[in-house]
């Protein structure tokens, strides 16, 4: 039991004692949230098909198109970086949310604060992006395509002798 004062008449404080009942709500929903999560796995358990799975079941499947190489076993740490950067600047756009709603009671210290915070939120992009964390691998150049088809070059392209095809 945790004390609380209370106020009387006058200046006398009479402390009164907060009693477990309280808490038996939150007990009560703690308790219904365990007994939830375990009758899923037990229902789970109870009613998936106990079948041993075939070769075509485990396969992956790509749209009906039976893969023809073996995919890579490891997955580029690079797609992992960048979703940390982006649920980097998803905290500090939730956390702009209450300043922007406490900007005037705030004053400057609420701003020089926000600042110092954005800064190191930069700093750290800027960080990573030296380091190389949004690069996706060695540049791509364009290589020079076809030329524009016209019947000429479609000729020359099969094959065919000009003369006979006019």
């Amino acid at each position: 039991m945790v004390p609380t004062p209370t106020r009387q008449r006058g200046s006398l404080i009479l402390v009164e004692m907060m009693s477990v009942d309280q808490y038996l709500s939150i007990l009560g929903l703690l308790i219904l949230g365990v007994l939830f999560a375990s009758g899923s796995f037990v229902a789970s358990s109870m009613l998936a098909p106990h079948k041993r799975s075939s070769d075509a079941k485990l396969a992956p499947y790509e749209c009906g198109i039976v893969p023809e190489i073996e995919p890579p076993q490891r997955f580029p740490v690079r797609f992992y970086l960048v979703a940390m950067i982006f649920v980097i600047f998803d905290i500090e756009v939730v956390f702009m949310y209450p300043f922007a709603v406490v900007f005037r009671q705030l004053g400057l210290f609420g701003l020089v604060e926000v600042l110092i915070f954005s800064a190191a939120v930069f700093g750290a992009l800027l960080f990573l992006v030296a380091e190389g964390a949004l690069t996706w691998g060695p540049v791509k150049h364009l290589v020079p395509g076809m030329p524009a088809r016209t019947s000429s070059s479609t000729i020359v392209r099969i094959g065919a002798d000009p003369d006979k095809a006019a």
